[in-house]
């Protein structure tokens, strides 16, 4: 698997670099990757179904100046930022292996992701909750979601390790959905920060899946073009 630790310049771009990847290796030119990237501005994203005025607090966010954006997968909505982590994992599809199915997919990426923290915590309780959460205890430092093509997926989340986490709260409204485990808790009762640094968390992502080589040709051209024509777009960002 290759690594790939590139932030671009804009929000729109970031968002577009995981999808040009999952389309590159699905045409065959690309492989299975493991990507780092970090927001230095915050903004928020909606998952690919979201409703935005249900999901963010419209006039909280154009006070602040923060953008709001969709991602191509699905799952709730997040806030990014500086102190959050974000890695994308593009994975190769077999029909007789353990990624040929979302749940098995899910069950299948979250516990390796799982172990990987559990080796940094070891004293602490890292738990896998509602399908796709990491949780400290029973607070929440982790969400993650895929997309699926024929041969690959692409699987991406966050990690809060320094985060404002008052800014969540101030931006976000209560999740439509909820897993039930959040027992409708506010976001300040149910996030937490690992307190841990990003070069750490990246080490033991990069070690869990056999990350060695960088990927020196990723698909710029096409990155480029999808945030111009699609993440940078309101018709995309405020589709529903």
């Amino acid at each position: 698997m290759k690594l790939l630790d590139l932030t671009l310049a804009s929000p729109a771009k970031n968002l577009a670099c995981d999808e040009a990847l999952l389309d590159w290796s699905e045409s065959g030119a690309g492989g299975e990757v493991l990507r780092f990237w970090e927001s230095p501005e915050p903004f928020v994203v909606v998952g690919y179904a979201n409703k935005v005025a249900s999901e963010v607090n419209l006039a909280a966010a154009e006070t602040r100046g923060i953008a709001v954006c969709r991602r191509c997968s699905g799952g709730g909505t997040v806030v990014q930022g500086p102190g959050c982590l974000n890695y994308t994992l593009i994975l190769s599809i077999t029909n007789d292996g353990p990624l040929r199915s979302i749940t098995r997919a899910n069950q299948f990426i979250m516990e390796r992701n799982r172990a990987a923290i559990q080796s940094l915590c070891p004293d602490a309780e890292i738990t896998v909750r509602g399908h796709t959460d990491l949780c400290l205890g029973d607070l929440k430092f982790s969400g993650n979601s895929q997309r699926r093509r024929k041969n690959f997926l692409l699987f991406h989340g966050t990690f809060l390790l320094n985060f404002d986490l008052a800014l969540v709260g101030e931006i976000l409204r209560m999740p439509s959905k909820q897993p039930d485990y959040r027992q409708h808790r506010p976001h300040a009762k149910f996030l937490t920060n690992l307190n841990l640094s990003a070069k750490t968390v990246k080490t033991a992502l990069q070690k869990a899946w056999a990350a060695g080589l960088p990927l020196k040709n990723p698909p710029m051209e096409e990155i480029a073009i999808l945030a111009r024509n699609k993440y940078a777009t309101s018709e995309w960002n405020q589709r529903f």
